[in-house]
């Protein structure tokens, strides 16, 4: 009989596809939302696990519910985070992986959540904090229907899904801040050409050179305390009188 081995090739190929698609939701404009939502989903589909959700920390260092596999599962999700209270938010603040076989020896440990946990179906809970460049930015939640240990195959891959959704983070903070520094880069050559174009006007205006006109127009920029790019737009723009910078300007 080759029963066993066969599931075990099922659930690699099963590992495999999970994993290609997950990285190619990791494309250039990728949603975070969508890519950790799938990934919430595959955690139920590849392990023997009944829900997953995902908890991040916003910049306050608040816990918030960002992508779960079920409705039931962000409901539970929001009352532990309304609690302070459970194995997300314990992985979060300890950061250390947080197991329980059994949530009906868990109502010392967690006398608000397990009850809920419970209600809900759930018996057992594994819970991973999500690292980003030695940082605790998170937690994964797993949650079973019967009580019962992970095995060491199924930790391993909670594991690399915990990290999967780490580099998804991280690839969104990467693009985000690439986007500001293209911004960034982009104002400044506009700005640039503004400027030129305003040192221009008043050194053919004036009849004197560039670098007469650029030091005119920082010298009004600071006495009025604007900034220099604005200045040039207005002169550009006719805003200012040329022929008072031509004629009747004076350095303070």
């Amino acid at each position: 009989m080759n029963r066993p081995k066969e599931k075990t090739e099922a659930r690699e190929s099963q590992v495999v596809r999970a994993f290609v698609e997950l990285a190619d939701t990791l494309v250039a404009d990728f949603d975070i939302i969508d890519s950790l939502t799938v990934l919430a989903a595959r955690c139920v589909e590849l392990r023997d696990t009944d829900a997953t959700g995902i908890l991040l920390a916003d910049a306050d260092g608040q816990l918030r519910v960002i992508a779960t596999s079920s409705d039931q599962a962000w409901l539970l999700e929001l009352f532990q985070i309304q609690t302070d209270e459970g194995p997300c938010t314990e992985a979060f603040a300890t950061g250390t992986p947080i197991m329980h076989t059994d949530l009906h020896a868990a109502t010392e440990r967690w006398p608000k959540f397990t009850p809920q946990a419970i209600a809900a179906g759930y018996d057992s809970v594994y819970a991973i904090p999500l690292r980003l460049r030695g940082d605790i930015i998170g937690a994964l939640n797993l949650f079973q229907n019967a009580p019962g240990s992970l095995g060491e195959n199924d930790i391993a891959l909670a594991q690399a899904l915990a990290d999967l959704a780490s580099i998804a983070i991280l690839q969104a903070q990467a693009a985000t801040e690439a986007r500001r520094r293209d911004a960034q880069l982009q104002h400044a050559l506009d700005s640039r050409i503004i400027i030129e174009q305003a040192k221009g006007m008043l050194a053919e205006r004036a009849q004197i050179d560039v670098a007469t006109a650029f030091d005119r127009i920082r010298t009004l920029s600071r006495n009025t305390n604007t900034k220099l790019t604005d200045l040039s737009n207005q002169i550009v723009d006719g805003r200012v009188d040329l022929d008072t910078l031509s004629t009747g300007f004076h350095q303070h």
